[in-house]
Order: structure tokens, then sequence, then C-alpha cells
């Protein structure tokens, strides 16, 4: 997959994500994806989805943003901002991630964030 095409599927995914619709954002991954992060790797997409309904049932209305996106080859990194509300007290997470695509699809990913 070329880059402008990992990075085309990446932005579409986030604007799911945005919009609310887990289901269509999980389309970026493989069935036998890996999420190498802190403090276990997830393997499969229903593990991934697992963490991810997780995540949307803790902090229902999160946003993500992303603040550089850098494609090459099978390959994007980028910055981002992860942005959520819960108990009236406002979260903001930055990370950097590098997502590998493979028949258009995230096939592994690496996750590095730090919570401000």
């Amino acid at each position: 997959m070329p880059g402008d095409e990992a990075r085309a599927a990446l932005v579409h995914a986030v604007g799911n994500w945005n919009r609310g619709d887990l289901k269509a954002y999980m389309e970026l991954y493989a069935e036998k994806v890996v999420l190498h992060r802190v403090p276990h790797d997830l393997t499969g997409k229903g593990e991934v989805r697992t963490s991810y309904e997780g995540m949307w049932r803790t902090f229902p209305n999160s946003r993500l943003a992303l603040d550089d996106v850098i494609a090459e080859g099978d390959k994007v990194a980028c910055r981002y901002t992860w942005e959520a509300k819960r108990d009236d007290r406002q979260i903001v997470s930055h990370g950097m991630t590098i997502l590998h695509f493979s028949g258009g699809q995230c096939v592994e990913r690496w996750d590095m964030e730090a919570g401000h």
C-alpha cells in the first residue's frame, strides 16, 4: 500500500472515531493485527475491539486529532492528541504511533503515549 493510501486510510479511520462509529473505525485493522502498547500487546482484531469498547464506555465522547502525519511505503507515523471529558474533568493525552499496512489494513501498530 503506497504511503498516500495508508495516510488516507488513517485519516478516514480518525474521522470515524470522531463521529462515534467504532464499527467503521475498526475497518482500519486486519483480523490478525498486533498493537504494541504498554502495559501489554493486543493481539487480534477482537482483542483490539474489546479494548476500544472499554475506552468508549469510560470516555464516550473522546476525540482524536492528527498533529503530524508522515507516510512512506507501507508505514504511517504520526503524532496525535486524544481528548476526553470525565466527571467534568478534561483529559488530554499526546502520543506517537507507527502503523504498518498490508492489503489495505493495519497489520501492526506501535504506540507511545504521554498524558497531561
